[in-house]
């Protein structure tokens, strides 16, 4: 009795694995979710609808985007966490869902544990501008400003958390210097703080930033790339000036599947996005919207990226005192 159990659990077992290995011989066999934690006409979400159409080509079936918006990224990773781990459901993951995790640390998913990150996609830094009318037409004027009147200034954020508070914060920090953290409902609202007058500095996306500058508005005084961007020739990069790692800040996004997902499964969809990534239609949409196109050199690379980019978003965190409440 006991042999006869055994053999028809190693049976079980074996049709098991059978089943698993054909699934992932077989993916995808059909139409394949992007979970986008971000409003419909947004950038991320603008970017992955457009480049939807050449990952479909190189799948071979439908991409389908669907937008769960809510809590700073925290519901779609959440829901993704919980999807079935079998390649048809992925998550436009991002350094927000790493730095949401460091500022509240009782969330429900774990970024580094819940996930099989496929491999970044894109990335965008921000850009510290004022208005064009300000009186600072370099970063050290504006670092001279802040010395000298202390707790005087202001910046200007989309609210606790957000790539332009994190920006703002890790400067004045890094300065020494001391000036008052103004939180919008949105970023949309900063440029207007700063043609108004109401805000004296901030940090805003790339993508944001540049049509800003461009049309006369705005001016960049530095970028928190570690080169500099193509688009705005003459603006130094912060690292340049602060001589601290900690002043490279971008925002990326890429693919991240459940934990459980097959290897085989998380090759095909890293063999996928390269594939289209490749296209030059998407290099140049890309790059229209602040992005520059990049990629991991394997799913290995990706999760130590992530890895990596942890520790140092948890590290800007408890340097910046900055918190969820």
């Amino acid at each position: 009795m006991q042999r006869r159990t055994f053999c028809l659990g190693a049976l079980g077992t074996s049709l098991m694995f059978r089943s698993v290995a054909k699934a992932a011989e077989t993916y995808p066999s059909r139409a394949v979710r992007i979970v986008v934690p971000y409003a419909a006409g947004g950038g991320p979400d603008i970017m992955v609808r457009q480049f939807g159409p050449r990952l479909s080509v190189s799948m071979g079936q439908p991409i389908v985007v669907e937008n769960k918006v809510g809590a700073g990224g925290v519901l779609a990773a959440q829901y993704v966490a919980q999807a079935a781990a079998d390649g048809y459901t992925l998550l436009l993951g991002s350094n927000s869902h790493l730095i949401q995790k460091a500022l509240q640390p009782s969330l429900m998913f774990d970024p580094e544990n819940d996930f099989l990150p496929v491999t970044v996609i894109g990335t965008s830094p921000s850009v510290l501008v004022v208005s064009a009318d300000s009186p600072y037409r370099t970063v050290q004027d504006l670092i001279a400003a802040l010395r000298s009147r202390p707790g005087k200034m202001n910046f200007a954020s989309g609210g606790v958390g957000s790539a332009a508070h994190l920006g703002g914060a890790t400067f004045v920090t890094l300065l020494g210097v001391d000036a008052m953290h103004v939180p919008f409902k949105g970023s949309v609202e900063i440029p207007v703080s700063l043609v108004r007058g109401d805000t004296d500095f901030a940090f805003t996306i790339a993508g944001t930033a540049i049509p800003q500058v461009g049309s006369g508005r705005l001016r960049a005084l530095a970028v928190t790339s570690r080169d500099p961007v193509p688009e705005l020739p003459n603006v130094p990069t912060l690292h340049d000036i602060l001589h601290s790692d900690l002043a490279i800040q971008e925002f990326w996004f890429g693919f991240w599947l459940p934990r459980k997902s097959p290897a085989e499964v998380v090759d095909k969809l890293y063999g996928a996005t390269t594939a289209a990534l490749k296209d030059a239609s998407v290099k140049r949409m890309f790059e229209a919207a602040g992005t520059r196109v990049i990629q991991n050199d394997n799913p290995q690379a990706a999760a130590a990226f992530v890895r990596s980019e942890y520790r140092k978003w948890a590290e800007i965190i408890k340097l910046t005192g900055i918190t969820a409440g």
